[in-house]
């Protein structure tokens, strides 16, 4: 079995060097996951501003971007070229900060490239974006600070780290309390066998890493997060025949997920909650996630975990919230989790990605 080293080292040498752009990957992993409705302006105008050169190299599978990041301090996990960054940084303005970091030193000397460009694009007075090396299974020896980030962002890059556990625990750390981690990965239809672990094309292309999506949701809760929230999701087409073969009966699907770091002695009460309509973007209605959906100034009741993610998270000035007297536990009753199946979601979305890639077979 390969060491956690070895996978590293494998995955480097994929991203670093074997591949010059998105469309050199087998699957349809880099393109977005489908919401329910469309993205933000304010998204694909920050987007839309991206290095062209930095874009070129993007290899995510998702569209991570939560609302109201305004003035936020953000961490993006394996950053890669940049392109996530620096959408960041222009939605999360002068006051706000982006550190992005990744383990491939070639992609953190080219995404530094651009901090100048991307300043006087956006016309900051001073940078407000920063790239480190270093792995997101260690973010305190990269220097990222414990309970020092609003928002942990990712896309498409966990499905490459060996040891998950690790990554959601740092995430847990630096996480401010009511902080959240939002972001898309590759999730697998059932547990990958373990040969297809070993083969370094299947991991490189996120396969072979890829988490069954229902341990997603046990191992949040192991390390201290809420239930994960799942926002949207696609199916995943695979381009190479050799590799469609190897995955035998193993579907994937991308899916974008949101978590939040609650105080743990905190005793939850189910809630009537009221959306304001004072988001960006979203006045007239707030889409939380593909079960959530907040119209303004309409009454909704949430249970008890949802009520404490409203009060403490940032979205708390946006709901009139009316806390009930009936407590809330989730070990109540065995929790039914298919709303949280991305490749329900897809289907129901009717959102199967198709795009070609220049090496496709």
């Amino acid at each position: 079995m390969a060491t956690c080293d070895d996978v590293r080292e494998n995955v480097k040498n994929y991203y670093g060097s074997r591949l010059e752009s998105s469309g050199d990957l087998q699957t349809s992993a880099a393109s977005c996951s489908l919401s329910c409705r469309p993205v933000p302006t304010s998204v694909t105008d920050a987007l839309s501003q991206v290095h062209p050169e930095v874009t070129k190299r993007f290899f995510g599978c998702g569209l991570p971007f939560p609302a109201k990041l305004e003035g936020c301090r953000v961490l993006d996990l394996g950053s890669g070229s940049g392109r996530d960054c620096y959408a960041f940084s222009k939605l999360v303005g002068q006051s706000g900060h982006v550190t992005g970091i990744d383990m491939t030193e070639e992609l953190i000397t080219a995404s530094r490239q651009y901090i100048e460009y991307h300043q006087k694009k956006f016309g900051y007075g001073k940078p407000n974006v920063s790239f480190v090396q270093g792995y997101m299974e260690k973010l305190s020896e990269a220097g990222i600070q414990s309970d020092s980030v609003d928002v942990v962002l990712s896309n498409c890059v966990i499905c490459l780290c060996p040891d998950k556990r690790a990554v959601l625990q740092q995430a847990y750390n630096v996480l401010k309390e009511g902080g959240e981690l939002y972001f898309s990965d590759m999730y697998a239809s059932k547990v990958v066998p373990d040969h297809m672990k070993e083969d370094t094309v299947l991991w490189g292309e996120g396969m072979g890493g890829s988490l069954f999506w229902q341990d997603l949701i046990s191992l949040a809760h192991s390390v201290g997060f809420s239930t994960p929230y799942l926002v949207s999701a696609s199916q995943i087409e695979i381009y190479n025949s050799e590799l469609k073969a190897k995955a035998g009966d193993v579907s994937y699907a991308s899916g974008t997920y949101r978590l939040f770091k609650l105080p743990q002695s905190q005793v939850v009460s189910e809630a009537t909650v009221t959306y304001k309509g004072t988001v960006a973007d979203f006045l007239d209605q707030l889409d939380f996630d593909s079960s959530h959906c907040f119209k303004k100034d309409v009454a909704v009741e949430v249970n008890g975990e949802m009520a404490a993610i409203l009060q403490r998270s940032r979205f708390f000035p946006d709901f009139k919230i009316q806390i009930s007297d009936k407590k809330w536990s989730s070990s109540e009753s065995t929790p039914q989790y298919c709303h949280l199946n991305p490749f329900l979601l897809a289907d129901k979305l009717g959102s199967s990605v198709r795009q070609c890639s220049k090496t496709s077979n």
